[in-house]
């Protein structure tokens, strides 16, 4: 049975992944905030599935923050992995490294772009763990692009909460088109890498892309609601104007294709989005 050293343990998906499968593996725990890491005992340790960073921050984060955080901390545990004879790596990286929002899908190979800090400090630091790797040190680098399930925060709680309550919403007819990964589809991919001891980079996504109005169709039929979704005019001019970021994310598209990743792991996903949006209202049961 492998032994694994995850980051991140009690954050979104650390804590879904050790429930998962902590039938499957020795799992040790790290944090950054709450242990030293000179004093990180990496012997008998297969594998570090590193999940934790300073993530995309609404407000705003400082240059230096996302550096401390998601660069020196990453390649600081990254070093001492390696030097303790851990032979893989597994780095949680984003689809930011791309870009933003766009009408083209993301593939595999798509020109990294990234425009906001966060993802500048993901490629940086992916680019980093690439030089560390040799015969002896595979590094893999998970990049994803929004992750929803039972207990998911920030926005989708947003328009989770949004369509409970509210019978009539202003978001019909929206054409745009995004990619989303169900937490159970990341950790099945997850462990899919550390069985098969695969490295290099992986993008992946849900097998579907939806729109902004199906979303929230789904989420009113996982929730036994009846909701209106309406088209009003000019309320999409004015959430530009007033709410730039929020229409950014209600009418953009960002979709990425997830075929490369499967063909490499040679696997299917065992959730399609629709059982993933019933699963973040109501829990696995």
């Amino acid at each position: 049975m492998k032994k694994l050293l995850i980051t991140g343990s009690s954050g979104f998906i650390g804590s879904y992944f050790i429930n998962k499968y902590k039938k499957d593996y020795h799992i040790k725990t790290f944090s950054f905030r709450n242990n030293d890491i000179n004093s990180l005992d990496c012997s008998e340790i297969d594998v570090v599935v590193h999940l934790s960073a300073l993530v995309h921050q609404m407000g705003g984060a400082t240059i230096d923050e996302y550096e401390k955080i998601n660069v020196i901390q990453t390649l600081k545990l990254a070093n001492k992995a390696k030097q303790s004879g851990i032979k893989h790596f597994i780095f949680m990286s984003t689809v930011k490294v791309y870009g933003e929002e766009t009408s083209n899908c993301y593939k595999q190979d798509t020109l990294c772009n990234p425009v906001d800090e966060y993802g500048v400090s993901k490629l940086k630091v992916e680019n980093e763990l690439l030089k560390l790797q040799d015969e002896n040190f595979k590094v893999s680098i998970i990049r994803t692009p929004i992750v929803y399930g039972y207990g998911v925060k920030a926005n989708i709680k947003s328009l989770v909460s949004l369509v409970n309550k509210v019978p009539i919403l202003p978001l019909g007819k929206i054409k745009n088109s995004r990619t989303m990964i169900y937490i159970g589809n990341l950790c099945f991919f997850i462990d899919e890498i550390i069985k098969q001891k695969k490295e290099g980079t992986f993008l992946v996504g849900d097998d579907e892309s939806l729109s902004t109005t199906k979303l929230c169709e789904e989420i009113a039929k996982s929730l036994n609601k009846n909701v209106w979704l309406i088209k009003v005019p000019f309320f999409e001019s004015l959430l530009k104007l007033l709410k730039p970021s929020f229409h950014k994310r209600l009418y953009k598209s960002l979709e990425v294709d997830n075929s490369e990743t499967k063909k490499r792991l040679k696997v299917e996903l065992p959730y399609n989005t629709a059982d993933g949006i019933r699963y973040m209202i109501k829990g696995e049961k």
